[in-house]
């Protein structure tokens, strides 16, 4: 490993851990400091005001269900941080201010966190993803809970077992949020020691990594690869989407070349409509959404079942921000919500709630529909 680069293996949410940031930028006097940070996560650790939200960008594909992961995580973090009293990025600030006391420069080493959010979710399969939420949620409301020595969450055992887990969880999110940017920050070190003596303060989870790409730096990939966003491509979801329209479709041609009655199709074209709408709209209904967004939901149901690329919680989630009017203050309130009521107030929250929920009554519309659509063609499975 490179004799300028030392590396400091903290925990996010430990008070000894910024004891010991303190401690060594003292005694090693360096040129630069390195903080396992991004302009964004640096932006927000610092309180700069929020950003302008795109409520459209928000809730295209698969962003609801982004934002409601990348939420839960930040919320966890923060919870464990504000039972011991230590705020999340604590000891990146205290990394930070002995940079500036000790008149070392400070660089951002890591990759951007929603490059790395976009990354993370493309990896992950659809089982993967639900597990991932419900683990989370069942987090938020309490249950699972389980005691955590923040204290000893640097030691090597502990972090080598949490990676582990991870890996047997979601071996395309482990390689994601871990071994991505193990590789992205040993990058920006080596070009970083090229300037002086470099003390990085990075998590005890990325310590191991970190030094083994030091130490076989051939290996490191391009940063610009690392960087990439995922191409848009038709995934495995979007097929079995593709697919679900084609045997829909097929299952109308079927009745319509069966002779059946003008009653028949016009009974079949209500079931589709009713079905899909009543569910889509009971799932805007679930999250509590306004009127005219359960309404929405229940209008544009059949038609957005039809078409892979539409979906009916954007249309929601469209009319029920338009009605609430979500701003940058919601996104950063969002953290600080303790309970279930709280986080129902949350005017952001809801919006993507109503989206994502509408969503999957949608698509369980869509099969139920298509089941009492091909019950009236008179075929037997």
């Amino acid at each position: 490993m490179n004799n300028e680069i030392v590396i400091v293996g903290t925990a996010h949410v430990s008070g000894k851990s910024i004891a010991e940031v303190d401690s060594v930028i003292a005694r090693e006097k360096p040129d630069i400091v390195a903080v396992e940070l991004c302009p964004r996560r640096y932006r927000a650790l610092k309180g700069a005001p929020p950003t302008q939200l795109s409520i459209k960008d928000l809730l295209k594909g698969e962003g609801p269900y982004l934002f409601l992961a990348q939420w839960l995580l930040a919320w966890t973090q923060k919870k464990i941080g504000a039972d011991i009293g230590i705020k999340p990025g604590a000891e990146m600030l205290a990394a930070i201010n002995k940079a500036e006391e000790v008149g070392a420069k400070i660089a951002l080493v890591d990759r951007d966190i929603q490059v790395t959010l976009q990354r993370f979710w493309s990896r992950m399969g659809v089982v993967e993803k639900l597990k991932m939420l419900l683990a989370f949620i069942s987090t938020f409301l309490g249950s699972g809970k389980e005691e955590i020595d923040i204290e000893t969450i640097t030691d090597e055992d502990v972090v080598t077992r949490l990676i582990s887990e991870l890996r047997q969880f979601s071996p395309g999110a482990a390689k994601t949020l871990v071994d991505e940017r193990d590789a992205y920050i040993a990058g920006n070190l080596l070009n970083l020691a090229k300037k002086g003596k470099v003390v990085a303060v990075i998590g005890a989870g990325h310590r191991e990594g970190v030094q083994k790409f030091l130490s076989q730096p051939e290996v490191i990939p391009p940063l610009g690869e690392l960087v990439r966003l995922p191409r848009k491509r038709i995934n495995m979801a979007k097929v079995f989407g593709i697919a679900t329209i084609a045997l829909i479709a097929t299952i109308f041609a079927l009745l319509a070349l069966s002779g059946a009655s003008t009653h028949t199709l016009l009974l079949a074209l209500g079931y589709w409509f009713v079905i899909n709408g009543v569910l889509s709209g009971a799932g805007a209904a679930l999250a509590r959404g306004h009127p005219f967004s359960i309404l929405t939901a229940f209008s544009v149901a059949w038609l957005t079942s039809l078409n892979p690329f539409l979906a009916a919680g954007w249309f929601a989630g469209l009319v029920e921000a338009w009605v609430r009017k979500p701003t940058g203050e919601d996104l950063v309130a969002l953290t600080n919500i303790e309970t279930f009521g709280e986080l129902m107030k949350n005017r952001l929250f809801r919006v993507i709630l109503v989206a994502a929920l509408a969503n999957i009554g949608s698509i369980i519309g869509t099969f139920v529909g298509a089941w009492f659509v091909f019950n009236l063609t008179g075929i037997r499975l």
